[in-house]
């Protein structure tokens, strides 16, 4: 509910430019929010402006209050995360406001410590890492065991075996030890992780409201995450550092590696829960999309499935190179981000008195000049789905992966990992666990069949819950089986 309070207190708080659309469209904001349809409000704040506005500002608290710039705009975006990038930052309100969670980690510093920790944690994900598949075939096998022993052909909620199942190979990846997730759900630490991005994210877009939000359960909630992270680190802080400098001659781990540059507890933590907020929640959220359109659309299913056998038949793991080659499978993991990039919404401060290239003047095609402390908010959601991006007659909104054969997004019209020096840095990684996921599932089993009601979807329109990771209100309720399979 985290955007919804915070699109709620910007309606009621915004300035004149916001509010002339009219009480109706903040009616529609409130209401839209507190359904989670936030990318509804999103495209009409826009609209509002006119059908070639793809960039609006407005202020929270009144004429003096802080001024936002929401914005769906490419230039920009290549703005605030390429060609300008030292202009803008997360800022030192994003970083006390999830201190908490991510404490002095990647995702919640900037400058020299942002650096340091990128700088740390990118060996990790080299290729030569990234291409042993080891890791992702030993937990896909069980994945597809656990499917088996719930019954071919019965409902599960796919996006939360995917988040065990992502857990459990980024664990043993990154730390080590896999925490066998799949097997022994470790519920607790699940919806503690979950319940403090929750809480985090509201009590950050509250403003001066922030302070009326009661913190007892992020308390609790945060000390849960400690106890299941201070376990890896109890581990490797019992080598001593003669032993961990002997290991990295060998085969060694993130932690080991971090290990080796600090011992600080606190900060192996810090780096620890960033790095497994990235390889677990953004990955099962991509490929439970991945799973609900592929319940979806059984044509699509059928040519994977062609595309699958014709390279490996029904028995041999992929390597790293047959991820690559597979044109339809990457095509069909683009569409998925296209139309769900992991993380919807992502938020950069001014650091000094700069600009952005477009969305200012009478015309709202001129720069826009900012303040420092001014906050931009841009969406990868809603740039994906401009219809004017994409050539006349194009159903933008539809899951079709052929449209990569004839169509490429232009530069920064297609960001699900962000971009500039601060992209993804578990880009191929999180591409290659997908990739591999879907084939050895697809090996196994030839249909995928949905338990949704797609008709009260459209007829209501999907909720997507778009906050930090968006993800499927209500999950993503399919089967597996095969064609003599009868689904229930």
């Amino acid at each position: 509910m985290a955007t919804a309070w915070c699109l709620i207190y910007a309606c009621f708080y915004s300035d004149k430019r916001l509010t002339d659309a009219g009480s109706q469209l903040i009616y529609t904001a409130i209401r839209n929010a507190l359904y989670y349809r936030n990318l509804e409000t999103w495209s009409q704040w826009l609209a509002a402006h006119g059908s070639e506005c793809h960039t609006v500002e407005t202020r929270l608290g009144g004429p003096l209050g802080q001024r936002f710039i929401f914005t769906h705009d490419a230039a920009n975006v290549k703005a605030l995360l390429a060609t300008q990038f030292d202009d803008y930052g997360k800022g030192q309100r994003f970083h006390d406001d999830w201190e908490p969670l991510f404490g002095e980690g990647i995702f919640g510093t900037d400058g020299e410590e942002w650096r340091a920790s990128r700088h740390l944690i990118r060996p990790q994900f080299m290729k030569e890492r990234v291409s042993d598949l080891g890791i992702f075939e030993k937990h896909s096998q069980v994945l597809i065991n656990v499917i088996k022993n719930n019954g071919l052909g019965k409902e599960i909620d796919i996006f939360e075996m995917f988040q065990r199942y992502t857990l459990d190979a980024a664990t043993e990846f990154l730390l080590g030890r896999s925490v066998d997730n799949l097997i022994v759900p470790n519920v607790a630490f699940a919806q503690a992780f979950a319940d403090v991005q929750n809480i985090l994210a509201l009590k950050g877009q509250l403003g001066p409201l922030q302070s009326l939000l009661p913190l007892k359960k992020l308390n609790e909630q945060v000390k849960v995450i400690r106890v299941f992270v201070d376990s890896f680190v109890d581990e490797v802080l019992a080598y001593s550092p003669a032993e961990l400098e002997a290991k990295s001659k060998k085969e060694y781990t993130f932690l080991e590696s971090l290990a080796l540059f600090t011992r600080d507890r606190k900060v192996l933590r810090d780096q620890i829960v960033s790095v497994l907020l990235a390889g677990r929640d953004t990955t099962a959220s991509a490929l439970s999309w991945t799973f609900y359109e592929l319940a979806r659309h059984p044509e699509v299913v059928v040519k994977l499935r062609d595309e699958i056998i014709s390279t490996l038949g029904l028995d041999r793991s992929p390597t790293y190179t047959d991820l690559k080659n597979m044109k339809y499978l990457q095509n069909c993991l683009h569409e998925t981000l296209r139309l769900y990039p992991s993380v919807p919404f992502n938020v950069r401060i001014a650091a000094k008195d700069t600009t952005l290239p477009t969305g200012g003047g009478i015309s709202m095609t001129e720069p826009i000049g900012l303040l420092e402390n001014d906050v931009c908010i841009y969406s990868a959601l809603s740039l994906h789905r401009r219809e004017d991006l994409y050539p006349p007659g194009s159903n933008v909104l539809n899951y079709d992966p052929d449209r990569w054969l004839t169509w490429q997004p232009k530069p920064w019209d297609y960001v699900p990992f962000n971009g500039g020096p601060r992209i993804c840095v578990g880009q191929q990684f999180a591409l290659t666990e997908m990739g591999f996921t879907i084939v050895r599932l697809l090996q196994q089993f030839d249909e995928v069949v949905s338990f949704m009601d797609y008709e009260q979807h459209a007829k209501t329109g999907w909720n997507m819950k778009a906050e930090v990771v968006i993800q499927a209100l209500d999950g993503v309720r399919i089967g597996f089986g095969s064609s003599e399979t009868k689904f229930l």
